[in-house]
């Protein structure tokens, strides 16, 4: 793993839960920041989400929280929001993802924590964005699937609506959300002022349908469900082997040819209706019907072997497991050990060497003390506010 730590110095305050927030921090931390995850006394409820469950602890929550440090406490006890306020006066970064509004019912809102802080960089994670009718709802990645669109382009026609098999609303949000305040650290350094960053989950969902929206903009067309085809490409999608499946991409003039000779169908290369994109795409059904009749008697090695030698791009169908064994995973170290745990490193690497974790996930509250005590309490502070029910330590 690399030392590239350019984040080191920075310190974040982590108040964010489920997925996309903690995506952000985790990356922030694995860029060297000292992430402090804030966590109620019950901890992240996605350290319950589950099963599956690895040492009893529900694998969205490790996969996000990695390199972090805990602080357990009640925010709604005054002690505790003091506490909170005092580590966002000597931090650079605060992230948050609470509903609408309640940051600023708990009292450590934006306005608030820039006042007593103004280098801060303060960053709101949102369902649906700080505008508009929808501006106060909550929301999670499948309800902004279909809020956004996203499953009117995903599956086929004659199934129900299905979602994205991953959360890639709340991934792809972390990244913007840590972009952002990445950009704005950078700012500060010539202002010596903080930013107020805003994201939201639809908005990045909107972002994700780009040529879509842009197609129906430009067009009115709506677009709908290819199954594993890409509407603008043809042949771009899955095709049935004799004993399995293989996506084949053959996305210019020039792949489309070998691939006809690829499958001894090299009749079609000249065939008018199929001669250019625009044309094997509006002849699509006809086409993928000719070309899978000929991959259907193919065997899924032998017909892979064969479009590599051809310089086509293709793949089998793996599962989780495949690709998790496979020794491209391994040869580019995405799968890190920590400890007993075994996570996804940063799809990332600097000078060669991989972008990953300083340390496993924490326990709730393993943390609280040092940090209270960083922040000026003494171990009696430390161990009214526990006996009270304000902090947990681990």
């Amino acid at each position: 793993m690399t030392e590239f730590r350019p984040l080191d110095g920075i310190r974040v305050v982590d108040v964010t839960s489920s997925l996309a927030g903690p995506t952000c921090t985790q990356l922030l931390a694995s860029l060297g920041a000292d992430v402090v995850k804030v966590e109620p006394l019950g901890g992240d409820h996605a350290r319950e989400w589950g099963p599956p469950f690895v040492d009893a602890q529900g694998v969205m929550f490790l996969a996000s929280n990695a390199g972090k440090r805990s602080l357990s406490i009640d925010l709604s006890d005054p002690r505790g929001l003091e506490a909170l306020l005092r580590l966002a006066d000597g931090s650079d970064v605060l992230v948050q993802s609470l509903r609408p509004g309640a940051a600023e019912q708990h009292g450590f809102g934006a306005e608030t924590v820039r006042a007593r802080n103004p280098r801060v960089v303060y960053c709101s994670i949102g369902a649906f964005g700080a505008k508009g009718p929808l501006r106060g709802q909550p929301g999670y990645d499948p309800l902004l699937q279909a809020a956004s669109g996203i499953m009117s382009v995903t599956g086929v026609d004659e199934m129900p609506p299905v979602r994205v098999g991953v959360s890639l609303i709340d991934l792809g949000t972390g990244v913007w959300a840590a972009l952002g305040v990445v950009g704005a650290l950078y700012e500060r350094d010539r202002t010596g002022r903080g930013r107020t960053v805003e994201v939201s989950l639809y908005e990045t969902a909107l972002s994700l349908l780009s040529y879509q929206l842009v197609g129906y903009v430009g067009t009115g067309e709506v677009p709908g469900r290819e199954g594993s085809a890409f509407a603008q490409i043809a042949p771009y999608q899955v095709f049935a082997t004799r004993d399995g499946e293989l996506m084949i991409v053959a996305g210019n003039d020039k792949l489309f040819q070998a691939l006809c000779r690829v499958l001894g169908l090299e009749e079609l290369a000249d065939d008018a209706r199929f001669l250019t994109n625009p044309e094997r795409v509006r002849h699509r059904g006809e086409l993928i019907g000719l070309l899978e009749a000929a991959t259907r008697v193919r065997a899924t090695d032998e017909l892979l072997a064969a479009l590599v030698d051809a310089g086509i791009p293709a793949s089998p169908v793996r599962n989780v497991g495949e690709a998790a064994e496979h020794e491209q995973t391994r040869a580019l170290g995405m799968l890190q050990a920590l400890g007993g745990l075994t996570t996804v490193a940063q799809p990332l690497s600097v000078d060669g060497d991989r972008v990953g974790h300083a340390a496993p996930p924490p326990a709730i509250g393993a943390d609280t003390a040092a940090i209270l005590q960083e922040l000026g309490y003494g171990d009696e502070d430390v161990a009214a506010l526990a006996a009270d029910g304000v902090v947990r330590l681990g």
